[in-house]
C-alpha cells in the first residue's frame, strides 16, 4: 500500500511540474472551478467484507483547476456501510471523509486519474473512530459529469478495523458563478 501512495503522489507531482500556466486562487471563475455533487456505490473487501455487504453514499467536492490539466480541491461526504445479514450481531456504520482532492485531466473531455487523501471519521458500532484514508480513482469526465471507479482504504489504529472498498461513483459539476 505504501508503494501505491508513493506512486500516486509522485505521479501528481510530475504532472504538476510539467504544467504550463498556473492560476491563482483569486482567478476562480465558472471556467476553472466548480462544485461536484455525486453518489457512490461500493463493495467492502478484506476483513470488513465479512461484516458489511455493500456501501452507498454521497459526496461533495469543490474543485479549482490550478492549470488546464491539474485540479485540486476539498472533498467530503457520507458513506453508509450496510451490515451483512448473514453475520449475527453486525451493525450498519458510516464513514465521513474530509480530504484533499487531486486530479489530472489530460484532455478537456476524456479519461482522468486522481486521488483523494485525508481523514475519515467513522460512526456507529465499529472498532475505531477513524483514520487516514486514500482513494485512488480512474474515470471519464466531460464538462458536466465525472464517472469513475475507485479503491478506498481507511487506515485505522487497529489493522483489523481497516476499511477497504472497491466501487464506482458519478458526480455532477455545478459551475461557480
Amino acid at each position: 500500500m505504501k508503494k501505491i501512495i508513493l506512486s500516486v503522489t509522485l505521479m501528481m507531482a510530475v504532472f504538476a511540474a510539467f504544467a504550463q500556466t498556473t492560476r491563482e486562487i483569486e482567478d476562480i471563475n465558472d471556467d476553472n472551478s466548480w462544485l461536484k455533487l455525486g453518489l457512490n456505490l461500493g463493495v467492502p473487501v478484506g476483513d470488513i467484507g465479512d461484516y458489511s455487504s455493500f456501501a452507498f453514499g454521497f459526496e461533495v467536492a469543490g474543485q479549482f483547476m490550478r492549470t488546464d490539466n491539474f485540479g485540486l480541491g476539498a472533498v467530503s461526504g457520507y458513506t453508509k456501510y450496510f451490515k451483512n445479514s448473514d453475520v449475527a450481531g453486525t451493525q450498519d456504520f458510516g464513514a465521513i471523509p474530509l480530504g484533499l482532492m487531486l486530479r489530472y485531466y489530460p484532455e478537456p473531455s476524456g479519461f482522468f486519474v486522481g486521488t483523494d487523501v485525508g481523514y475519515t471519521f467513522l460512526t456507529g458500532d465499529i472498532l475505531s473512530d477513524g483514520g487516514f484514508y486514500i482513494r485512488p480513482q480512474v474515470g471519464y469526465h466531460n464538462y458536466d459529469w465525472n464517472i469513475f471507479a475507485f479503491y478506498n482504504q481507511v487506515f485505522t489504529s487497529d489493522p483489523a478495523a481497516d476499511i477497504q472498498t472497491i466501487g464506482v461513483a458519478a458526480t455532477y459539476n455545478i459551475r461557480f458563478k
